[in-house]
């Protein structure tokens, strides 16, 4: 049997009683996580889910999210993650695009595909030996933005995620002994994988919710409350819990996004062990990792095991500097429907036996003097936001589709994507239908056209930056102290009554900061979601004066 399930049966056998998943509301020992995933399994496959199926999963941070992905597997199925929170016609896209053949969930939505049938994660079928796949079956299908204006499929297969976890062993970075993980990425997110299948070498798993993850100091109580050992999470979000972390034991996992050179220095000095990791999502989630510690600035480490690291030029040759590509039985077999696409990111390896192929990453690096790769930027527009990888190809597109826009153009400017349209009124209207809270821009400015270089290209250092409008000035006690803690935060002079802390750049990881300042200041039991249900700096105020501030 290939992939993670036998060390899953393993686990089960070794500590039946241990706890293996929990979030607020119940807990799973692995003796139950099995009775439930055998079941469901079963009932998959009596609606005729098999090897080489793709099964869409539809659920909310919880157990019977590890539930329903552990069972997909366990029939012999591909996990397609289709996030209720994201846009309607995204996720009709997402299903239709991977030819799902069911759907677990506990809602029968209006997008899914008239030949999917809905499967409730409480489901139970007859129990039967686990559908034997291949080290090449797919194990998962995750969506990538993709510059084309649709998000792209990359299937990863059982093999390479087995490969994975175990080349994580080999390096140190999971220890021997069972561990308590804090599942804290998205599903839609490829280092979720790292994360909720550790239950199947026998760590337990702990479902952080959106409340836990966007309030510190329920996330912190939460992660006391559990003995949580091990925590991913990306550099913004460490931002946002810096204050929380750096004086418990915990093992971080951080990715996603370049570390700066502080929080590097940061880490490295302090009690905690972490670790930097890299990889796009074509490479299995992690391709190099390095522990984050001793004298010298920011690298992403060295190749773990299953990779191989190439630094060529433009010609493929090996060179000091350059583009990296990757190599090696952990490479996804390319985009789900793509061949044009898969042919021009996944070329022949000049390298390796006949056959093989490298991966263009896009990212630019050097290798240092002591042997360590080092990130020095990309050879394209994509970017790092929060830890999601976002093509601004994608987000013009759906742009350029908004009624009345002839022209847009997306830039990231002080980590706010920032949308620049000709004509239109309101494009932001039809950005938020079609994307996801990641990729719909903050601001939007309006021009007449958009500037271009001798040779026709975008001229982006000629994009002007946006102008808040706050109007009227902050007036009172409450008003004033929060004005000044958005203007910290966002980095922003001027911040008025009439603002609004997402048109701002505000966002859901800046608003942690945000609510944490307000408790120090106010002691009232502020949280996120005040934040999302007052974005106007007035109205915040008045809730915050509400909730017994003076």
């Amino acid at each position: 049997m290939a992939g993670l399930l036998p060390r899953f049966r393993d686990a089960v056998r070794r500590a039946p009683e241990r706890i293996a998943v929990r979030d607020t509301a119940s807990a799973l020992t692995f003796a139950e996580l099995d009775r439930r995933t055998a079941a469901l399994a079963g009932a998959l496959r009596a609606h005729g889910v098999g090897r080489g199926d793709r099964v869409g999963v539809g659920l909310g941070r919880g157990v019977d999210l590890v539930v329903a992905l552990l069972a997909v597997w366990r029939a012999g199925a591909a996990y397609v993650p289709l996030d209720p929170t994201y846009p309607a016609d995204r996720l009709a896209f997402m299903a239709g695009d991977a030819a799902i053949r069911a759907l677990v969930s506990t809602t029968t939505p209006a997008w899914l595909p008239a030949d999917a049938v809905v499967v409730d994660p409480a489901a139970e079928g007859p129990r039967t030996d686990d559908t034997a796949v291949s080290d090449l079956d797919a194990a998962y299908v995750i969506y990538t933005s993709g510059s084309t204006g649709r998000p792209k499929g990359v299937p990863a297969h059982h093999g390479a995620v087995a490969t994975l976890v175990a080349a994580l062993e080999q390096a140190g970075m999971y220890a021997a002994e069972p561990r308590v993980v804090a599942w804290n990425a998205s599903v839609s997110f490829d280092a979720s994988v790292q994360q909720w299948a550790r239950v199947c070498r026998g760590d337990s798993v702990v479902v952080l919710d959106d409340d836990h993850r966007t309030d510190p100091a329920r996330l912190v109580a939460w992660l006391d409350e559990c003995a949580v050992t091990d925590l991913d999470l990306t550099p913004s979000h460490w931002t946002a819990l810096r204050e929380h972390l750096l004086g418990r034991s915990l093992r971080l996992f951080i990715g996603g996004e370049p570390i700066p050179e502080p929080m590097w220095r940061e880490l490295a000095e302090s009690p905690l062990e972490a670790l930097n990791l890299y990889g796009p999502t074509e490479s299995t989630v992690d391709a190099t990792a390095t522990w984050i510690a001793g004298p010298g600035g920011p690298h992403i480490g060295v190749p773990l095991a299953g990779i191989r690291a190439h630094v060529l030029d433009d010609t493929l040759r090996p060179a000091a500097a350059g583009e990296l590509y990757l190599s090696g039985p952990r490479l996804t077999a390319g985009y789900l429907g793509r061949p044009g696409l898969t042919a021009e990111r996944f070329v022949p390896d000049p390298f390796g036996e006949p056959g093989t192929r490298l991966y263009r990453t896009g990212d630019e690096v050097r290798w240092s003097p002591g042997g360590a790769l080092e990130f020095t930027g990309r050879r394209d527009r994509q970017v790092k936001l929060r830890g999601y990888r976002i093509e601004l190809g994608e987000i013009e597109a759906v742009l350029r589709d908004a009624p009345g826009v002839t022209a847009a153009a997306v830039v990231l400017r002080d980590d706010q994507l920032v949308a620049y349209h000709v004509g239109g009124e309101q494009p932001q209207v039809a950005a938020a239908a079609k994307l996801p809270e990641h990729m719909v821009p903050t601001a939007y400015v309006r021009l007449d056209a958009l500037p271009r270089t001798a040779n026709g290209k975008l001229d982006t250092a000629a994009l002007p930056a946006p102008v808040a409008e706050g109007g009227a000035a902050p007036s009172g006690p409450v008003e004033t102290l929060i004005a000044d803690v958005w203007s910290e935060v966002l980095g922003r002079d001027g911040v008025g009554a009439d603002d609004d802390f997402f048109a701002l750049g505000g966002h859901s990881l800046v608003a942690l900061r945000v609510v944490a300042r307000l408790k120090k200041n106010f002691g009232v039991p502020v949280s996120t979601k005040d934040v999302y249900r007052h974005p106007r700096l007035a109205d915040l105020a008045k809730h915050v004066t509400a909730l017994g501030a003076s």
